[in-house]
């Protein structure tokens, strides 16, 4: 099929070789590319657009598109912009959420080839589709791309295999590149693909040492009165987003008069309020604590620890009379909201789109994403704060995005990068720290886990089998990975088992030095395949797992 010059008003022109990414496509070449997602564009330049695009550059070659999204809310928005594009009927959708009828008409119709574009959540990466010419895919980092059940396969590497297999296009889209992806641009595997200039917001700090000396104590609350101040401008020209990393009403409360938190009798798990007129309830095992002492100073009184977004929302409601306020958070996900004067709460990942954009944005409490553990910590806190600033109009049309809650006289890297909105330059530098210390992906880790004696033993036939193979693995552990716990509601006693005893379940982590090795994943798979033929207890094994323990 004769391949189309790409149209000039594509939304890849404002991507640096984007027009002549679509010129390859539709010459039937697999190029590979880091698609760094331009903020501040919205309806044809927005980056579903963009994709339905690429996908309609690939049907030109004669081929076909695989495109997978971490929810059912971008599997809308992109398979809308592909049926605008490529029609209705060449466009299929794939969602756990379908029904087994729709599901398998679907995946029919995709066996079949009678669609040229399959999007869907994570089960799509594995849509069987004839002549594959491009896999897309939308924040490599999301959690919600790797499969929990063995073999746990993750989104990007099944479609890089199928693009290795195919040969296909490959596209890595999102609002941060991944460390994984970025450690493949800097090998020259991947191009980067980004804006050509900065369509972002305006980004504002709030509570540094200006704003105290301007609005005083004021500058240093939750809601800073800089951030108050811009939101009611704002109001006058649109919808306002308020990101609120917490969920629920108050999530954690304490003493009121020496502030010890408190935890339930029961688990001693953190106690908290679903609502105003609420009794304080367990987070952990939903026991309900009618009388509430605090065991330092005997006190009944409470007060709030953290807020979540249905406080924000109720307190916004009181602050903003006659102003609209829209919560959007599981299970009420909003996919859009109208281009009218409203304060929008959300909490992370949960951000509808606005048809227009925001006219602003406040991110409240930096610290409490900031502060989460895990090696990714600060990248999740930099994806969520772009993917909402990234809603928000450009700074040549009055867009800004007040951040809160930043601990002072603390340089965060991911502050910097969204002040600057240089999300290649923090994933390089995310890189390069963790090639220092021998990290993943510079180094390729498997966890083990299990009782700690069935673990233990693994991790030794492991060592062993390498020195008889000649090959290099480092075993570290074992780590704590949780406590079975015993409740006893009648005497309420939390009984936990002790951390040395051989049914506490511990984590072992092998690392080698060359991801590329493929002699350790077999030494692994022989490994689990004699145990399992001995009946040996269970040890569940994990290629590169999600480090969350590690912060």
């Amino acid at each position: 099929m004769a391949a189309s010059a790409p149209a000039p008003l594509s939304a890849w022109r404002h991507y640096a070789g984007g027009l002549s990414l679509l010129t390859h496509l539709a010459a039937g070449e697999n190029p590979r590319g880091s698609w760094d997602v331009a903020p501040g564009l919205f309806g044809p330049d927005a980056w579903p657009a963009a994709v339905a695009d690429a996908a309609a550059a690939v049907r030109d070659s004669g081929r076909c598109t695989v495109v997978v999204v971490p929810d059912g809310r971008d599997v809308d928005r992109v398979a809308a912009a592909c049926s605008a594009r490529l029609g209705d009927d060449q466009v299929v959708t794939l969602t756990a959420d379908m029904g087994p009828q729709a599901r398998y008409t679907a995946f029919l119709k995709a066996l079949r080839g009678l669609a040229d574009v399959v999007v869907g959540t994570r089960a799509a990466m594995f849509a069987p589709v004839p002549d594959l010419g491009l896999v897309v895919w939308w924040d490599d980092a999301d959690t919600l791309h790797v499969d929990p059940h063995a073999p746990y396969p993750h989104v990007g590497a099944v479609l890089e295999t199928r693009a290795d297999l195919a040969p296909a296009a490959l596209l890595s889209a999102g609002a941060v590149p991944s460390v994984r992806v970025q450690a493949q641009v800097e090998a020259g595997v991947s191009v980067p693909v980004d804006p050509v200039e900065r369509t972002s917001a305006r980004v504002v700090v709030t509570g540094d040492d200006r704003s105290v000396e301007r609005h005083g104590a004021a500058a240093r609350a939750r809601i800073p009165a800089e951030a108050w101040q811009g939101a009611t401008r704002a109001l006058q020209d649109g919808p306002v987003l308020v990101q609120v990393p917490r969920r629920g009403y108050i999530p954690t409360i304490a003493c009121a008069r020496c502030r010890t938190k408190s935890t339930c009798d029961v688990c001693h798990g953190p106690l908290g309020l679903d609502g105003e007129h609420s009794a304080p309830t367990c987070r952990w095992c939903g026991h309900v604590a009618h009388v509430l002492t605090c065991p330092e100073c005997g006190s009944h009184e409470i007060r709030s620890l953290t807020i979540g977004a249905g406080r924000t929302a109720e307190e916004l409601g009181r602050a903003f009379p006659g102003v609209p306020v829209r919560r959007s958070g599981a299970p009420d996900v909003l996919a859009s909201v109208p281009d009218e004067p409203a304060l929008v709460i959300c909490t992370p990942g949960a951000e509808p789109v606005a048809e227009n954009g925001y006219s602003a944005a406040i991110l409240l409490d930096a610290w409490a994403l900031l502060d989460r553990g895990g090696l990714d910590a600060g990248q999740r806190a930099l994806t969520h704060w772009c993917a909402a600033a990234g809603l928000v109009r450009p700074a040549s049309t009055g867009g800004v995005v007040y951040l809160a809650g930043v601990p002072r006289h603390v340089p965060f890297p991911a502050v910097e990068a969204l002040v600057r909105w240089a999300p290649r330059w923090f994933a390089a530098r995310e890189l390069a720290e963790r090639a220092e210390v021998m990290l993943p992906p510079a180094t390729r880790m498997a966890a083990l886990e299990g009782p700690r004696r069935a673990a233990a033993r693994y991790a030794e036939a492991l060592e062993k089998a390498a020195r008889e193979h000649d090959v290099s693995v480092g075993v570290l552990g074992p780590l704590p990975l949780r406590r079975r716990h015993v409740f006893d509601r009648a005497t309420p006693q939390r009984q936990a088992t002790s951390s040395d005893d051989d049914e506490s379940l511990v984590r072992f982590l092998a690392r080698w030095n060359d991801p590329t090795d493929a002699d350790v994943p077999a030494l692994l798979r022989a490994l689990t395949a004699s145990r399992s033929a001995a009946r040996e207890p269970v040890v569940t094994v994990r290629l590169d797992p999600l480090l969350d323990g590690l912060a």
